[in-house]
């Protein structure tokens, strides 16, 4: 039901890839710069659509698009939250843009679903305590609901891939 792979996020034939996107939800860097790239302006056009209807994404929130030219059929953007030094919510916010877009793939009849490591790139998100909060707001969502078959944790570097292979053998999923 879990899978953890070291690979890049726009390559991966699944129902829904996960964006980390920005509050604009207009692209950016890192992964949503990389999503928004591999997948044409199909998606920029639909996330200014969701803009000027609703001004944006908020931080811990989620919205949904098709995947452009991506080998997956939506890309569920959501907006993990900037490190502050811990101070201002900054953990149940990233536990809520991981339960909220497994929420929108389950609504969407979602069965697969990767998600890239939140917030831990310029965001600066201590990398172990987002990969605790991720593995840990995903095993608890999946036992709310046997609509979503596949989680996949994407990680890009190294660094990413050893703490969640760490801590998913902890937690036994795998």
């Amino acid at each position: 039901m879990i899978e953890l792979l070291l690979n890049d996020i726009t390559k991966i034939p699944v129902d829904a890839i996960v964006n980390a996107a920005n509050t604009s939800l207009l692209g950016g860097g890192g992964v949503d710069g990389a999503i928004h790239k591999a997948g044409g302006k199909e998606i920029l056009q639909e996330c200014q659509k969701i803009r000027n209807k609703q001004g944006g994404c908020k931080v811990g929130e989620a919205v949904i698009t098709s995947a452009g030219k991506l080998p997956a059929k939506f890309v569920i953007h959501t907006v993990g939250p900037v490190w502050n030094n811990g101070k201002h919510n900054e953990e149940s916010l990233l536990s809520s843009a991981y339960k909220n877009s497994l929420k929108l793939a389950s609504d969407n009849q979602i069965l697969s679903i990767s998600f890239p490591n939140i917030s831990t790139g310029i965001y600066k998100f201590p990398k172990e305590k987002a990969a605790e909060i991720a593995i840990q707001t995903v095993l608890n969502f999946l036992t709310t609901t046997d609509k979503i078959e596949k989680v996949i944790f994407v990680c890009l570097d190294k660094e990413n891939y050893n703490i969640y292979t760490k801590l998913l053998k902890q937690n036994n999923p795998l």
